[in-house]
């Protein structure tokens, strides 16, 4: 693509769904302009190029069994593997509060 494309940043799950979706058509023409100028990626080549980054640190911490029965409930609703809900959450939780501390 000649130029980059603007996704925002969001707020919520919610509030990402419903701008993929008002925003369908603009996006699906993004897509055929990448395939027609040959400037797609693939999978693959994504996960190689963080492969050479390293790995992520293990980190272990105790959670509470109730919490760790919420966390598992609520990652397979969104289809996800609940070490990756609970990063995700994790990451989200100090945007959040980075954000409110800089205000």
């Amino acid at each position: 693509m000649s130029d980059k494309r603007k996704v925002p940043q969001f707020e919520s799950e919610a509030e990402e769904a419903q701008w993929w979706f008002d925003h369908r058509e603009e996006t699906a023409q993004w897509m055929e302009q990448a395939a027609a100028e040959g400037s797609t990626t693939s999978l693959a080549s994504i996960l190689e190029k963080r492969q050479q980054g390293g790995p992520t640190p293990t980190v272990s911490i105790r959670i509470d069994p109730a919490d760790l029965s919420r966390a598992r409930i609520q990652a397979e609703r969104r289809g996800l593997r609940y070490q990756t809900y609970l990063k995700m959450v994790l990451h989200e939780a100090l945007t959040r509060k980075e954000n409110q501390d800089a205000a």
